[in-house]
C-alpha cells in the first residue's frame, strides 16, 4: 500500500516573455542570497496559559484529553511544528482549525499531492504583472537593466503561495496546515527543512526572505510513504486513531443537532461496527456527523435495520462496502452490535449519576 514516486517532479521555469527582464533560472535554487529586510517578528508564546487554551477548545467544541491539551500548549511554546500521521478520516486537520479559533488567526492550508512543486507552494513571480509594470512605466524606467531587473524582482511581483503567506502573515502568526505531507517526494521534504529550521525561504532574484512571524504549523500523514526522519526530528510527533465508543459519543454531544443522549450513542456504537467491520473505507469522524444530521432532519430517534437503504449512501462510499452492508443481516447485525454499545455506555452514564 505505501509507496515511493517513481521520480521526482521538475523544478519549473519562469518563460522569459520578454528579453532581459524575467530571469528564466529556475523558479528556487538552494544558493546564497542577500537577505531581504525582516518585518516584525513574535516571538512571545502562543497561549497566555494551559486554561486559556483548555477554554479555546471548548469553545470551538474540540476534544481532546488533558495530555494531548498540554502537548499542543508545549508545542506553541517552543514553536515546535506538529507532524499527526494517522489513518484518513480521524480528525487530523481539526486541530488545526480548532488552533486557528484558539488563536483568533487564519489556516493557510497547502494541500499536498503527487508531484505539488516548490512553485504551488512557495509562489512564483508575476510576469505578466512585470510585463505590465515594463510597459507603464517605459518612459520612467531609463536603460540601466541592471536596476530594472531588481526592481521587478521583488514581493511586489511575487504571488505567495501558502509557505509564504504562512511566514508572512502578520500581525500575529497565523495556522500553517501542509495537509498530507506523506503524498510529497523527498525534494520536496527538503525544501520543507529550512522552512521548519530557519523560518526563512532562499529565493533566486529575491533573496532569502525571513519570517515576519512563526506559524504554528500542523503536518498530516495518513501513512501513504513514510516521512523521511530529518522532517520528524523537526516535529513533535502526534499519534491519531479513530476514537473509541465513549470518545466518539462526547464528539456527538458536542456536537449534537438532535439533543437525543440515546441516538448519539447508538450513532457512535454504529461507526465503532463499521470500523471493526473490515470495510474498504471506514467512516470517517466527518461522515459520522452528517449521519447525526441526516437522522435529524427526518425525525428518526432511533437506529433501526429497516433504514439500510436509506442511510447507504451515507456509510457505504465503494462498490464493495455497499455489497458487503447489503449482505443478508449484514447491517442488521451492525445495528445489533451499535445498540449493544449504546446500552453500555447508558449504564457507564447511570451508575455515573448514581454515583
Amino acid at each position: 500500500m505505501p509507496h515511493t514516486p517513481s521520480r521526482a517532479p521538475e523544478i519549473p521555469r519562469i518563460s522569459a516573455h520578454f528579453t532581459g527582464c524575467v530571469d528564466p533560472e529556475p523558479a528556487f535554487r538552494r544558493k546564497a542570497h542577500l537577505p531581504v529586510e525582516s518585518g516584525l517578528r513574535i516571538n512571545t508564546n502562543l497561549f497566555p496559559s494551559i486554561d486559556d487554551l483548555r477554554q479555546k477548545f471548548q469553545e470551538a467544541k474540540y476534544i481532546v484529553d488533558e495530555v494531548t491539551l498540554s502537548q499542543v500548549f508545549v508545542a506553541g511554546a517552543l514553536k515546535k511544528p506538529v507532524l499527526i500521521e494517522g489513518p484518513p478520516g480521524c480528525g487530523k486537520t481539526e486541530l488545526a482549525k480548532a488552533l486557528a479559533f484558539a488563536l483568533d488567526t487564519v489556516v493557510e492550508r497547502l494541500q499536498c499531492y503527487p508531484g505539488i512543486n516548490e512553485e504551488k507552494a512557495i509562489g512564483k513571480f508575476d510576469t505578466a504583472l512585470q510585463k505590465l509594470f515594463l510597459e507603464s512605466q517605459a518612459d520612467q524606467l531609463g536603460t540601466d537593466w541592471e536596476s530594472i531587473r531588481e526592481r521587478l524582482h521583488t514581493m511586489d511581483f511575487f504571488v505567495q503561495g501558502p509557505i509564504m503567506r504562512g511566514l508572512q502573515h502578520s500581525p500575529k502568526p497565523c495556522v500553517l496546515l501542509i495537509d498530507e505531507v506523506d503524498k510529497v517526494d523527498e525534494e520536496f521534504e527538503s525544501m520543507l527543512l529550512e522552512v521548519l529550521s530557519e523560518w526563512q525561504l532562499s529565493i533566486p532574484r529575491l533573496g532569502t526572505v525571513p519570517h515576519k512571524t512563526i506559524p504554528f504549523v500542523i503536518l498530516t500523514s495518513n501513512e501513504v510513504r513514510r516521512i523521511g526522519d530529518p522532517l520528524r526530528r523537526r516535529c513533535a510527533y502526534f499519534r491519531a486513531e479513530f476514537p473509541t465508543v465513549e470518545r466518539e459519543a462526547e464528539i456527538l454531544k458536542t456536537r449534537s443537532r438532535t439533543g437525543s443522549s440515546v441516538l448519539q450513542r447508538q450513532i457512535a456504537g454504529l461507526s465503532y461496527a463499521l470500523r471493526a467491520y473490515r470495510m474498504e473505507k471506514p467512516p470517517s469522524i466527518a461522515e459520522i456527523l452528517e449521519l447525526e444530521q441526516v437522522l435529524h432532519i427526518m425525525g428518526i430517534s432511533e437506529l433501526d435495520a429497516g433504514m439500510r437503504d436509506f442511510l447507504l449512501p451515507f456509510l457505504a462510499k465503494t462498490k464493495e462496502d455497499r455489497k458487503r452492508l447489503t449482505l443478508q443481516d449484514g447491517f442488521a447485525s451492525l445495528v445489533l452490535n451499535a445498540k449493544s454499545h449504546a446500552s453500555r455506555l447508558n449504564d457507564v452514564h447511570l451508575a455515573g449519576v448514581e454515583s
